[in-house]
């Protein structure tokens, strides 16, 4: 769709009044400052962020036997130990918590955290 049509759709939206003013005209500058790129398509959507199924990883540092809540507390921004105390809780009433802790264990990557390296010793030589 070229830029005209989409001015052209703009402007309906406008005059039908699914655009206020302000935003006509914000919606208006975005698209000709932005404008279609030189192969004919248009802008590329904004990224969208990763989701927490996505950023799950078995923790490296906070662990105890797996991992998996260091991991769930890194993607959530819930404590590892609120995590640790929901597996126990559910493996003491249906031994759920177990199976799922086993299974996220077995399909969950761990994550490789960078580990500081010394930096190089330098020798100065006296001649």
């Amino acid at each position: 769709m070229d830029m005209a049509d989409q001015l052209q759709k703009l402007k309906t939206l406008h005059e039908q009044g699914g655009l206020t003013d302000e935003e006509f005209s914000l919606a208006k500058k975005k698209l000709i400052n932005d404008g279609p790129r030189a192969d004919g398509n248009s802008p590329s959507p904004i990224p969208r962020t990763p989701s927490i199924l996505h950023q799950l990883h078995r923790s490296e540092q906070d662990r105890w036997i797996a991992g998996v809540c260091g991991g769930l507390a890194t993607a959530t921004n819930i404590p590892s130990w609120s995590w640790r105390l929901l597996f126990v809780l559910l493996t003491l009433l249906h031994g759920l918590g177990a199976v799922v802790y086993i299974l996220l264990w077995i399909f969950v990557p761990m994550k490789t955290e960078p580990v500081c390296q010394p930096a190089p010793v330098r020798t100065v030589d006296p001649g």
